[in-house]
Order: structure tokens, then C-alpha cells, then sequence
């Protein structure tokens, strides 16, 4: 079965999502911390650490581990999937389209898709420490995943660069 392309059929999709799924030796059901794996410096376009849970067998999303320094963000983006952040420690606000949020450990931040966001560590001593979790992809598979960076930037900023109006 094709996962994108002229050859996708989304009949072949739909009918291969079966009612168990079986964890196998070529799937494992654990994956030790030890074993995440660090996105290159030069792939995340920003200060943050990002590490993916690659061997997971998940097949519609993503999870990462994600590090901010002390008084540092993330970089100014968007993207087509939904993104949903844990907070396991430290505090800190987001800034999502014209809205700011602040939030701390125990907390969940929901990124909207195709909304202009960045998330800051608002303590000069202590990382902030996320579990990302994020379904690019199912929108891989299906060939509509696209990831846009303006990197340390505002929202204003990222707007006149890729010449929008205000949402």
C-alpha cells in the first residue's frame, strides 16, 4: 500500500486500521530513555533540545522530548498538525497567534494547527522540560504535513515575513 502519492487509496488505509494491534520484536512497547534519539542543532532552528521517541511503534504521531534552556524559547513556527505539550518541569508562557498563556509543571499546552507559536522559559535558573506529543505523522502519511519557521522572532515579525494579516 502506497502512504502517499498517485498510489495512495484511502479505502487501503481505512481498511488496513484493524481492531488490535500486536506489539511485535520489530515494534518494541518500551523505549528507555536512554534510547531517544537528539535532533541535530541545525534541524530545530532554535536554542531547545529536541529528542524523538523514534523507535516507538507509532505510525499516526510523534513524541519528543524537549529541553529550553533558562530564559530562552523556542523558535517562532507553525505547522499543519496538532500539538500537545506536558509540562514535566519548570514554568514558563507560549505565545500562540495573539494570545500569551503561562503555565507550569503538571500543565498540558495545546498548539492549534497552522497557528503562529513559540514557547518561553520564564526562570533564569531552571529548564523547562517538555513531553511532546504531536500528529505530523498521520499528516506525513497522508502527504499534507508542511512546517514553517521564523525563528527567534514575534508573531508580527513571522506574519510580515511570510506576508500575512493578523489571524
Amino acid at each position: 500500500m502506497a502512504q502517499s502519492g498517485p498510489e495512495f487509496s484511502m479505502a487501503e488505509f481505512l481498511g488496513g486500521i484493524g481492531d488490535a494491534v500486536r506489539p511485535s520484536a520489530a515494534r518494541p512497547i518500551v523505549v528507555r530513555a536512554a534510547e531517544l534519539e537528539t535532533l541535530p542543532a541545525d534541524q530545530v532552528h532554535n536554542p531547545t533540545t529536541l529528542s524523538i521517541a523514534g523507535k516507538l511503534p507509532t505510525a499516526t504521531f510523534e513524541i519528543f522530548r524537549q529541553t529550553i534552556p533558562p530564559g530562552l524559547s523556542s523558535d517562532m513556527q507553525r505547522h499543519h498538525h496538532e500539538t500537545v505539550h506536558f509540562v514535566i518541569a519548570g514554568e514558563g508562557h507560549s505565545e500562540v497567534e495573539d494570545e500569551i498563556a503561562s503555565w507550569s509543571a503538571g500543565d498540558f499546552v495545546y498548539t492549534p494547527p497552522w497557528t503562529w507559536h513559540r514557547h518561553y522559559n520564564d526562570s533564569a535558573e531552571h529548564p523547562v522540560e517538555f513531553l511532546t506529543i504531536e500528529n505530523s505523522r498521520l499528516l506525513g502519511l497522508l502527504g499534507v504535513g508542511r512546517r514553517q519557521s521564523a525563528g527567534l522572532a514575534t508573531v508580527e515579525e513571522a506574519r510580515a515575513r511570510f506576508g500575512e494579516e493578523a489571524s
